[in-house]
């Protein structure tokens, strides 16, 4: 399995799950990813400790770890997602060295984020423009990882591009960014599959692969099949305000269907008992992350045991039966196919 190091040599071993985490969510603390679920690495926003004055003295002076309560693996984000809504105000220069300045493990840069609908020549400026912003983020992050992160919309020439610059200039943790908007139409894995698959054939078995914003436990064994080996989302705290019920076969709503019980017996959340999980938001929260982390580690040792893809065969058959309007199994057996995986 490949590893992630850190500056200061620490080293974690993936796959890994990064859980978004805001303080005070009301959902999960840090001292519960770490001695409840065991959890090894988060992910946070710098934009927003960096916009609060105050918050960014206090943070500054203390260190992230210490002011989040959380001894594991900290990334950072930039606020380049929040880009779509507002006027940041921020350079990207200026953003990379607040995150070092705080003592985050892996930061990122400002990057550029492509909507599917962008044309190649919009995508091409901003692939052009992220790249030259990671180049000189490189420059500054002397403490820290700094994330190189692949951009290039919906053109797969562009995206193997970037990942040929990101390698050239040496960076050691690599993001594919702007997918979400893919992977998020009926669990079509086809798109996010190919750049991922064609992602691990450019960077060798080497660097640590990092898909932003995948976090449903169905789709997140293929992603790792096909080369991605960290991931990270709030998807179990949005699905839970949702009532939805995260398993290893697709998400149901408490409210309208019931998933069938076997599914669910092994979750220490669960307790038999679906009305009074739908009611709790907080308790179906910890079930959702639950479950996405014993996806991975699931398909961590059937990777080793070498039973992923039948096992994943299996997931994409009994999801379709159950959701048949998903395009889970056809796009599967597409990559499977195109990809020759065996």
């Amino acid at each position: 399995m490949r590893v992630v190091t850190t500056v200061d040599g620490m080293t974690h071993a993936t796959p890994l799950f990064l859980p978004v985490f805001e303080r005070d969510n009301g959902f999960v603390t840090t001292d519960d990813l770490q001695n409840l679920f065991g959890v090894r690495g988060l992910i946070t926003n710098g934009f927003f400790i960096y916009k609060e004055r105050a918050l960014r003295t206090q943070v500054a002076q203390e260190g992230i770890q210490s002011f989040l309560g959380f001894d594991g693996l900290v990334m950072t984000d930039s606020g380049a997602f929040q880009q779509f809504t507002r006027q940041l105000y921020l350079s990207n220069k200026k953003i990379i060295a607040f995150q070092q300045e705080i003592g985050a493990d892996i930061i990122s840069p400002l990057d550029l984020i492509s909507t599917p609908g962008e044309n190649r020549t919009t995508a091409t400026k901003k692939l052009d423009a992220t790249l030259r912003r990671i180049e000189k983020g490189l420059e500054i992050a002397t403490d820290a990882v700094l994330a190189g992160v692949q951009q290039g919309g919906r053109f797969l020439d562009l995206r193997a591009r970037a990942l040929e610059a990101l390698k050239a200039m040496g960076c050691q943790y690599i993001a594919l960014g702007s997918l979400v908007p893919f992977f998020n139409k009926r669990h079509d894995l086809e798109f996010a599959g190919e750049v991922i698959y064609q992602g691990r054939d450019i960077l060798g078995e080497a660097l640590p692969v990092h898909l932003y914003g995948a976090g449903d436990p169905v789709e997140l064994p293929f992603y790792f099949a096909l080369g991605c080996d960290i991931f990270d989302s709030s998807s179990f705290v949005h699905y839970a305000m949702g009532g939805w019920c995260m398993t290893p076969f697709g998400a149901f709503k408490l409210d309208e269907q019931l998933p069938p019980v076997e599914f669910l017996k092994q979750s220490p959340f669960f307790e038999g008992d679906f009305e009074a999980l739908g009611a709790d938001t907080a308790r179906l929260a910890r079930h959702n992350l639950w479950m996405i982390l014993h996806v991975i580690e699931d398909a961590r040792q059937r990777k080793e045991a070498g039973t992923l893809l039948d096992h994943l065969d299996h997931v994409a058959e009994v999801h379709q039966h159950w959701f048949p309007d998903s395009k889970l199994q056809p796009s599967w057996h597409i990559l499977r196919q195109a990809c020759a995986l065996a």
